[in-house]
Formats: structure tokens, C-alpha cells, sequence
């Protein structure tokens, strides 16, 4: 029992000391973008670049670790706006603006997850993110074609439909999102229309699930 509670303790231990380091990454991130470095973060985090690489492994495992924390936190934001108790078109609104708020409020995040270093940055100074990146996408459209699959009433079937959904749903929203966030040739509130817009023909007439959570 002793050798138990001993190896509960070192595991908590383990657990916060990653939770700080993600945390100082996140603050070099929010900094630095793409060009990020291990150097950097282990600066930050007032440790030994080999105590880093201790704890992730490698600049991959980092980022993997940071790929789920902001993904997990997204998803969470994606799911809640989805199950507001508004109207279908408004619910359909809030996850496209929930997805902008998210790039939009923290840009360099956003594109230390999703592109690689600038030219002036090479990539060997700070992460391969390009070939990280579509996993990610891909995850992100998994869960919502579940959320999809999960409350609306698709027919036949259905749940290839809703994976069919949720990847092209993912991948607007990303190749809009990208192109707004370079250009802001308008408001966030009038891409989110123009997006609903487009998602909205079948979606309109398709009717909830009767064994699911609503839609």
C-alpha cells in the first residue's frame, strides 16, 4: 500500500511538473508562433533542454502535447456551442464563430499549430509543424462527425455521411479561417453568415435523432 500511495504521489508530481512545462510553451508560443523553439521553452520554463526533452521526448512529442491541449480545449468549445439551447441555424452560427474566435483571439497558437516556420525561421530552428498538422485536422473532424452522427438523423448510411460532413465541415473552416485571418477583408460575423450559408441546404432538412441529444 505504501509503494502504492509513493507511486500515486510521483505520478501527481509528474503530472503538474508537465502541466507547468506546457504552460511555459504555451507563453513562447503565444510569443514566438511557428518559430518556437526548445531552447526557448526550456528558458522559459527555467530548466535544461535535456529536462525538457526528458518529459516529451522530442520538438514532436511537444507538440503533440500541445496539439492535444489546444485541440481538447477547442472541441470542448465546439461541442457546448453545438448543444445551446437555440435554434438549429443559430447552433450551426455559434461552431463556425466558436472555431474563428479561436484563431482570431490567439493567432500565434493557431499557427504554431497549423503552419510551418517562416522562411526567416527555418524549421529546424523551431518545430516541424507541417507534417503534424493534418493529424490534427483529422482528429478534429473525427469528433465531429461523431457529434454530427450522434444528433442527426441521416438515413442510410448515415454515419459515413456524417464523417463525410465532419472532415469537409473541418476543412472549410480551416481554409476560410486561414484566408480571413491573412486578409480580414471583413467582419468574423459576416464569414460566420457566409459559412452557414453554405452548410445549411441538407443540413435544414435533416431531422434530429430520435435517441440522440438534438441537433
Amino acid at each position: 500500500m505504501v509503494e502504492t500511495s509513493q507511486r500515486e504521489d510521483q505520478q501527481r508530481a509528474a503530472q503538474a511538473r508537465r502541466k507547468e512545462l506546457l504552460e511555459a510553451a504555451d507563453r513562447v508560443v503565444m510569443r514566438d508562433g511557428p518559430g518556437a523553439s526548445m531552447n526557448a521553452i526550456a528558458a522559459e520554463a527555467g530548466i535544461t533542454k535535456p529536462i525538457l526533452y526528458r518529459h516529451f521526448g522530442d520538438k514532436g512529442g511537444l507538440y503533440r502535447a500541445l496539439a492535444v491541449r489546444h485541440t481538447d480545449a477547442l472541441l470542448d468549445g465546439l461541442r457546448a456551442a453545438l448543444d445551446a439551447p437555440v435554434p438549429r441555424r443559430d447552433r450551426v452560427e455559434a461552431t463556425l464563430d466558436t472555431y474563428l474566435v479561436a484563431i482570431e483571439t490567439r493567432p500565434q497558437v493557431y499557427r504554431f499549430l497549423m503552419h510551418p516556420a517562416d522562411e526567416e525561421q527555418p524549421s529546424e530552428q523551431g518545430f516541424d509543424v507541417g507534417r503534424h498538422s493534418a493529424p490534427l485536422l483529422r482528429r478534429l473532424g473525427e469528433e465531429l462527425a461523431k457529434v454530427i452522427a450522434e444528433r442527426v438523423d441521416l438515413g442510410p448510411g448515415g454515419e459515413q455521411l456524417a464523417r463525410a460532413w465532419g472532415h469537409g465541415i473541418v476543412g472549410m473552416m480551416h481554409a476560410a479561417g486561414d484566408w480571413w485571418l491573412r486578409e480580414r477583408p471583413f467582419p468574423r460575423a459576416e464569414l460566420v453568415r457566409h459559412l452557414a450559408d453554405l452548410l445549411w441546404g441538407r443540413l435544414a432538412a435533416a431531422g434530429d435523432r430520435l435517441d440522440g441529444p438534438g441537433f
